[in-house]
């Protein structure tokens, strides 16, 4: 069972390390991704923008989740984002829902992935229930855009 800590700047080392694990294929996919190669002193900043909450399994990281408050109970998940040999284990399945439990207060959950990534889109759909409401182009990669509501 993970143990879950608010990222704060002291972690950006660690989120970095994070974000180039779970998203390198799609670095390399798409020779792009926002998510890949930042600096450190923009993971700090990303931080600030973006609370995060980092997973451990026994003092290990291994996943992370980032959002933003938009209103009052209206959230955007920045990032889900699991170590590449931690991934179809369950961590992001108990991040999301220790997120939707530290945030009681949620009625609207939207976040966006890349269009052609078929496992994220039945993980998001089919684990959850989001429901696919638009796409556009961010840049090289079409992205559709989810939303869960209750």
């Amino acid at each position: 069972m993970p143990v879950y800590k608010c990222a704060d700047i002291s972690d950006a080392d660690v989120l970095v390390e994070i974000y180039n694990s779970a998203f390198y294929d799609d670095f390399i996919r798409y020779g792009q991704c926002p998510a890949y190669g930042r600096s450190r002193e923009n993971m700090e900043q990303s931080v600030k923008d973006y609370p995060k909450i980092i997973a451990y399994d026994q003092g290990r990281p291994i996943g992370v989740i980032s959002y933003k408050e938009e209103g009052p109970g209206k959230y955007y998940i920045g990032c889900l984002a699991v170590l590449k040999e931690e991934q179809g284990r369950g961590v992001g399945t108990q991040l999301l829902k220790h997120f939707m439990s530290e945030h009681p207060d949620w009625n609207e959950i939207t976040l966006v992935t890349p269009k052609d990534n078929e496992r994220n889109i039945r993980f998001y759909t089919e684990r959850f229930g989001f429901e696919i409401t638009g796409e556009e182009d961010d840049g090289k990669v079409t992205v559709l855009w989810f939303r869960l509501s209750r």
